[in-house]
């Protein structure tokens, strides 16, 4: 490639949005950016600055999907929030459109058209690539019906496998059945553009909790059942379905169980999954967030605690009316509470125990990544969230309320199944 190397230094300084553009000035240029040489540099430069990301509500038909954007990030250098690319387009009027899931900047969507046809479509909202998602070709037109009359098409997740930072394939998991400690799972896979059909064995006899929603992270599933101190895991890329699904047990179960104060939830961050609540012991409030080291049955450390702060200069000033709502997604040092006392978001660094309040109703501001953050409708949707978490509920797991959508370090397209 005959490009002097002053471009190439140019280039790989620019925000993502620029670099995108300047692809299309020529081929060189073209192949240059789209090497992994560059790639690695730019990653490697980058790999410290931030990200636009956004905090979703995961109740459907309710207000907006994004209720907490950041933009302004230098990474991408994004002019408004990643929720304002979540536009699409279909060619034919529909009944329903539902996001089922967002994972490594890919999204999932439902539709009903008008006549009541269930469609899947994934997506790259950047790009606005999107490809539909053929129907599983083994179930029958009464089995589909029977799937849509009982909304178990919202049952469907997308798992990803990343290399250099880049989405290379993605799998469409749909919940097709689930009876004791038996999970059936239809899944199609971008690798083969095929579905396939596999039964997963669960150690105990639970209760499958679809409407509880589940995280994707490293190509795993995540999610809640009717077993309140633990939740399920299964890997759909590296497991072996001999091997079944796993319980991961949460790591106040046992004494601590009865000091928390939240109902159970997790999150992610630093490429983790992540879990925190507040304990009362002896009249002192602490918050403690654990991260999940290990997916193992055995007695080794499963999790590892990264915090155990004191919340009493924050309540001080802020009272002790708030929910926790995520973490940071790339700063474990950083957790998302919403004060109802004050409607408005929190975000405390656990480190230096600095926190600052945003509300809604106030212009965009700078938070602790240097990002701009916005809301969209957030207090409404806070506000019809908060009993969720107060302590009589102590007793039922917790559905997840809260979910990140995050943009990549990298321009990565669609995978494309392979031509028919």
């Amino acid at each position: 490639m005959n490009i002097p190397e002053v471009v190439f230094v140019i280039l790989v300084r620019l925000p993502l949005k620029s670099i995108a553009r300047f692809r299309s000035v020529c081929k060189e240029w073209k192949d240059l950016i789209d090497s992994d040489f560059f790639r690695d540099h730019f990653m490697s430069r980058h790999s410290s600055s931030s990200i636009s990301w956004s905090i979703i509500q995961m109740q459907p038909h309710k207000l907006t999907l994004e209720i907490v954007g950041h933009h302004g990030c230098k990474t991408w250098g994004l002019a408004r929030s990643p929720g304002s690319f979540m536009s699409f387009f279909v060619e034919r009027a529909i009944n329903k459109i539902q996001v089922l899931a967002c994972t490594d900047g890919l999204v999932l969507v439902y539709l009903e058209a008008a006549d009541d046809t269930p469609m899947y479509y994934v997506g790259n909202p950047l790009f606005q690539e999107w490809f539909r998602v053929p129907l599983p070709p083994f179930l029958s037109l009464e089995d589909l019906e029977r799937l849509r009359l009982q909304e178990h098409f919202s049952d469907t997740r997308l798992v990803t496998k990343m290399r250099s930072g880049i989405v290379v394939s993605y799998k469409v998991v749909l919940v097709i059945n689930h009876y004791r400690t038996q999970v059936g799972f239809v899944i199609y896979s971008s690798d083969t553009g095929k579905w396939e059909h596999q039964n997963v064995t669960c150690p105990l006899h639970h209760r499958w909790l679809g409407h509880r929603k589940s995280i994707a992270l490293n190509g795993i599933l995540h999610w809640f059942s009717s077993l309140i101190s633990s939740f399920m895991v299964y890997d759909f890329y590296g497991g072996n379905v001999d091997d079944g699904c796993r319980i991961i047990s949460f790591p106040d179960s046992g004494k601590d169980d009865l000091l928390r104060r939240f109902r159970r939830t997790f999150t992610t961050s630093e490429g983790s999954i992540v879990y925190y609540n507040e304990y009362r012991e002896n009249e002192n409030r602490t918050l403690r967030v654990w991260r999940l080291v290990k997916y193992t049955d055995g007695p080794e450390e499963v999790w590892q605690l990264l915090w155990e702060v004191s919340l009493v200069s924050m309540i001080e000033l802020l009272g002790i009316n708030y929910f926790p709502v995520a973490m940071h997604p790339l700063n474990s040092e950083i957790i998302y509470l919403w004060c109802m006392d004050k409607e408005g978001m929190v975000l405390f660094n656990l480190r230096t125990l600095a926190f600052g309040l945003h509300k809604e109703n106030e212009a965009d501001s700078k938070c602790m990544d240097g990002c701009v953050l916005s809301f969209n409708r957030c207090s409404e949707y806070m506000e019809n969230k908060c009993g969720y978490f107060i302590p009589r509920f102590n007793c039922v797991p917790n559905p997840l309320l809260f979910s990140q959508y995050v943009l990549p370090r990298w321009l990565h397209r669609l995978p494309r199944p392979p031509p028919t």
